[in-house]
């Protein structure tokens, strides 16, 4: 797994929202979430950007994900998020592109009212769980998701939202 340097200083990433289907609450909503979000990430993470760095965030449906879902991971359904990190490390002197998350507003809205969560709640873990996967971090194997997981957990909390993993060890035997 890359992990990103460590530092304390906050960080300043210049978030692109890109509202592109029905549902998502208004844009500045949508900003502030997306802000507060990434913020905490960074801030519990203690990431090392460069300043001016950039991130879109596309606000889409669920048939929009599924076909960049079956386009990029070969899987032919819609999903909560998808991260696209970008490749390369930019001009120098030119504001870097950090990549692309893609969230799909009716796979949201429906995990949200299934977990009996606040919808920006679950907005603000998962616009958090696209950007960790766009600085590098990962779950594929159990370490890596206790790493981001407990980032998620710490980064959330700083935000007052609740530990989106706990339903999840209650699960469990």
């Amino acid at each position: 797994m890359k992990v990103p340097e460590l530092r304390s200083a906050p960080v300043d990433v210049d978030i692109d929202v890109i509202r592109d289907a029905d549902g998502w609450p208004p844009e500045a909503v949508l900003v502030r979430i997306c802000d507060q979000a990434v913020a905490a990430a960074c801030s519990q993470g203690e990431v090392v950007l460069a300043d001016g760095c950039e991130l879109a965030i596309l606000f889409a449906d669920d048939e929009r994900v599924r076909d960049l879902n079956s386009e990029f991971r070969s899987k032919d359904q819609p999903t909560n998020v998808l991260s696209f990190p970008s490749i390369g490390d930019g001009v120098r002197g030119e504001p870097t592109h950090l990549g692309d998350i893609v969230l799909a507003y009716e796979t949201v809205a429906r995990e949200a009212e299934e977990s009996g969560k606040p919808f920006e709640h679950h907005l603000a873990h998962l616009v958090m769980h696209g950007f960790l996967h766009v600085l590098g971090y990962d779950h594929e194997d159990e370490a890596e998701a206790r790493v981001m997981e407990a980032l998620e957990t710490r980064a959330l909390a700083s935000l007052g939202i609740a530990d989106p993993y706990a339903d999840e060890d209650e699960d469990e035997p």
